[in-house]
């Protein structure tokens, strides 16, 4: 793997690490700072001339910061000769704006694909996208990654009696169908509707869920609104435990007030986003994925499969 390297940006330094220690390599070595006036400064040290380099960077909050990061580390790479490029976004920005709701909005999603392929990266790794059909945004291979194997194998380690899972919305129904099908059980699915950005509304739940134990699961937890409601309405109907699982702790806005005042007993979540310290609580639980975004960089460079990663 000697003409393997990984860079990191600044968004999440942590798990660009982690993933540089399951492969056995060094982090190359990048100055990425800013000037005083706020613009992004980056310098690449390690020769990377005919190197197969990655570069590790949600776009997390600050979302454009680090995007602009990402963008300007590719653009270096590429005028430093770099073989190929490929841009690991554990968390992809913007992913909710993916299509024109109503008149005169942007789609955001595709000028961000536009962006990273224009700026020069070869291919792109992502986890769990808002929705897959994002990858048609981007002209250069994509690679989807999924959490569901990692998020569902904390639910065989600790398994639980009387368990249902239910999708919180119908647009997620088949990432939780999968999830179930997964551990072997039954689905429900909660009717919401949202009237505006950021809020939403629970009109009614599909399935029995009296007595039993949930687990509710998303791609995202934002401002934990959505998952508020829906743990009360399901307390209403007569659930007893109820654990969430999401593959991106975005945490914005009023998300931890929201959770403290939510009969919620667990919130499972990846280390796609890094978890800020003013933000650990006993309720929330982080599950690394450096293991397998480790085999898929590992795949990739070796010209390998990476589908079997999907399954």
């Amino acid at each position: 793997m000697k003409n393997l390297i990984i860079f990191s940006g600044n968004s999440n330094k942590a798990l660009a690490q982690k993933i540089c220690d399951k492969l056995s390599v060094r982090m190359g070595e990048a100055i990425v700072s800013k000037f005083s006036d706020g613009e992004s400064n980056v310098k690449i040290v390690d020769n990377v001339r005919g190197k197969d380099v990655f570069v590790i960077q949600s776009t997390c909050p600050p979302v454009n910061d680090n995007l602009l990061e990402l963008l300007i580390i590719i653009d270096a790479l590429k005028r430093a000769s770099a073989r190929r490029i490929t841009a690991v976004l554990p968390y992809f920005g913007y992913a909710r704006q993916d299509r024109k709701v109503e008149p005169r909005v942007p789609i955001t999603a595709k000028l961000i694909a536009n962006l990273i392929t224009k700026a020069g990266a070869n291919r792109v790794l992502v986890v769990d996208l808002h929705v897959g059909q994002i990858q048609g945004f981007f002209d250069i291979p994509v690679d989807h990654l999924r959490a569901e194997k990692v998020l569902s194998d904390y639910f065989k380690k600790e398994p639980s009696q009387n368990l249902i899972v239910v999708s919180p919305d119908v647009g997620g129904v088949e990432r939780a169908r999968n999830f179930a099908r997964k551990l072997g059980l039954d689905l429900a699915i909660v009717d919401k509707r949202r009237p505006k950005t950021n809020v939403s509304a629970v009109m009614n739940i599909i399935g029995d869920v009296v007595g039993k134990n949930i687990i509710i699961l998303d791609d995202m937890i934002d401002t934990a609104g959505t998952l508020s409601n829906v743990v009360k309405a399901l307390k209403n109907k007569g659930a007893n435990k109820i654990s969430a699982v999401g593959s991106h702790g975005v945490l914005s806005g009023k998300a931890i007030e929201n959770l403290n005042n939510t009969p919620i007993d667990e919130l499972i979540i990846t280390d796609t986003i890094p978890l800020l310290p003013k933000k650990k609580i006993n309720k929330i639980k982080v599950i690394s994925m450096d293991k397998t975004l480790a085999e898929a960089i590992r795949r990739i460079h070796h010209n390998e499969s990476v589908s079997v990663l999907f399954k």
